[in-house]
């Protein structure tokens, strides 16, 4: 083997790769993180978690990220430790998909449909399908189903390659020596198999390599099964690098991911061995080929998890007495959804940030009707609570924003990018009601402390302000937690109103002022208050018509509002009439 054939495969093995990675991420983007979701809510037994995780994993063609995803989900209280031991077994045996896949290589015979079932022959076809849809594409659903077309035919190339490149060394001594030293001492080649797998983390790329050595070299049965064995131990090291920067419990679900490897080839190696010690597999010497390899895979993954599975409790028990620790405090969990792990699947985190920002929205919603009930019965500790309130909400935009634009910078799909979008311009004006509800607790303050109170007129003006900006508010909140248009076009009209109301309200005090009813300290207090709800009122405004732009494919906030505004629309004058009277003083 000389060095051209060593950079082809070098070469080889790059276009596998990147073939395998371009695959995996156009089919969890096709997904939508659906499956993600699907993951994280449906585990209610063992046998679901099993399926789940069987059908996710041979969806995105990748155990590693499967189990990446559930240390994401346990580090952020999204599912518990037991709930995934069911769905790593699931996980392990789908992961064997991609190796039945690659096995399409070793079909063989001159007749017209197995020519045509070979990859040399259907895989440029699908390629120049691929690039094709890719270029004239508009819908990225399309687009990613070219990346998948392409990233499998790029595999299939770097596959062909790889065994071109070592197609000399089925003759060669030295490498066939080698082959027989993983033949008399397994557990060499289970180290081998365990020591490439963790390196290029992907155990079914490295089964993909192991059979691409098939297709061309003489791989006896005693030198695949040990490395196949390795090979799904060291797929484990990619879970268990990411539970590094996590929690107590994600490195318990890396440890419960290395603990089944292990025990499965431990019991399974040992009981195999143990057979052909006494028996003598007739087998073993013989060459294995591309299809075997994916069978043994298979088989080790099957035989493994029936022999676990009735022990997921046992494993919990074990990952908990060995990885030791103690849970984070509540502050920490509330944001810990936020996971730098689902950055890799767009839409799952942005489903995420929504359900922050969501949460966030009824925190500010709660703290200005606690602001203004306070108005009418000033009390020390809802003032306090109000105040750790808007500290509250001061974390939750730091936390939500920051993640957002670790979202942004990812490639994301047209809906991602909307709602991305959409939750970054809404989260300001959320944390600024939250802001405005403190300044209104501190009116009630001022007017506690001082002993003072409005005159009976200008209460009842400002009850009506009052219910008009909670309901504005309501509207708001409702439109953004339910994505709703029908609501959210009716926050602009009462906006308006409650503008109307403002400036009412102030003719009305500078009227009583004339008369000697009211005070110059009181209008100060009443300008101070009435200017708090315009702005809740604005902040209102500026989130339905955030939520009715975006909807409509714009990202300029102003021109829902200049048609509003200078327009004739007839359903806008209906609605702003009905507030009009509804809050008429």
């Amino acid at each position: 083997m000389d060095i051209f054939s060593i950079l082809s495969l070098i070469g080889g093995l790059a276009l596998f790769l990147y073939g395998m990675d371009l695959m995996g991420d156009s089919l969890k983007k096709l997904a939508g993180g659906r499956l993600e979701s699907v993951l994280a809510r449906l585990t209610s037994t063992r046998v679901r978690g099993f399926i789940l995780g069987f059908v996710v994993t041979a969806v995105i063609q990748s155990s590693s990220a499967t189990t990446v995803m559930l240390v994401g989900f346990v580090n952020s209280g999204i599912m518990k430790l037991g709930q995934t031991i069911s769905i790593i077994m699931g996980a392990n045996i789908g992961t064997t998909v991609t190796a039945w896949i690659l096995s399409t290589a070793d079909i063989s015979g001159t007749a017209f449909v197995l020519k045509l079932l070979k990859p040399d022959s259907f895989t440029p076809i699908l390629a120049a399908i691929g690039v094709i849809m890719t270029m004239i594409a508009k819908n990225d659903k399309k687009k990613n189903t070219g990346c998948i077309l392409i990233g499998f035919a790029v595999l299939m190339f770097g596959m062909d390659a790889m065994s071109g490149a070592v197609e000399a060394l089925k003759d060669n001594e030295s490498f066939i020596s080698i082959l027989t030293m993983f033949g008399d001492n397994p557990v060499m080649g289970i180290v081998v198999g365990t020591i490439f797998t963790a390196i290029i983390q992907s155990s079914s790329a490295s089964v993909g390599v192991l059979q691409a050595l098939a297709l061309t070299c003489v791989i006896p049965y005693s030198t695949a099964i040990p490395v196949i064995l390795g090979q799904n131990i060291g797929t484990t090291i990619t879970p268990i690098l990411s539970s590094i920067s996590g929690n107590t419990e994600s490195r318990r679900v890396a440890a419960a991911c290395l603990y089944i490897k292990m025990i499965g080839v431990i019991v399974v190696s040992c009981a195999f061995y143990a057979i052909h010690h006494f028996v003598g597999f007739d087998f073993m010497a013989q060459r294995c080929t591309a299809l075997d390899i994916a069978v043994v895979h298979t088989l080790f993954n099957v035989f493994s998890t029936v022999i676990l599975m009735p022990f997921c409790t046992l494993i919990e028990k074990i990952t908990i007495k060995t990885i030791k620790g103690k849970q984070t405090d509540d502050e920490t969990d509330i944001f810990s959804t936020l996971d730098e792990r689902f950055l890799d699947v767009p839409s799952f985190a942005v489903e995420k940030c929504r359900e922050l920002v969501c949460e966030m929205a009824k925190i500010s919603q709660k703290s200005f009707q606690m602001a203004v009930n306070l108005l009418d019965n000033f009390d020390k500790e809802s003032f306090g609570e109000i105040e750790k309130l808007e500290s509250l909400v001061d974390k939750y935009e730091d936390k939500t924003s920051t993640y957002l634009i670790k979202i942004a910078a990812n490639h994301m799909s047209t809906k991602d990018s909307k709602a991305v979008t959409e939750l970054l311009h809404c989260i300001g004006d959320i944390e600024r009601i939250s802001d405005h509800a403190l300044n209104i607790a501190e009116v009630a303050l001022e007017m506690h402390e001082k002993d003072i109170v409005f005159s009976p007129e200008a209460q009842k003006d400002i009850k009506v302000a009052t219910f008009a900006v909670v309901e504005v508010l309501t509207l708001a909140i409702d439109s953004l937690v339910s994505d709703d248009l029908g609501i959210a076009v009716k926050v602009e009209p009462l906006e308006q109103v409650i503008d109307r109301l403002k400036i009412k309200i102030k003719d009305g005090h500078i009227n009583r002022l004339r008369q000697g009813d009211c005070t110059m300290e009181l209008g100060f207090i009443l300008s101070d208050l009435l200017t708090n709800y315009e702005r809740v009122a604005d902040h209102c405004s500026n989130i339905a018509v955030c939520i009715i732009e975006i909807a409509h494919n714009s990202f300029e906030t102003h021109e829902y509002l200049n048609r509003v505004k200078h327009g004739d629309e007839e359903e806008f004058n209906e609605m702003y009439e009905h507030y009009s009277s509804k809050y008429a003083i």
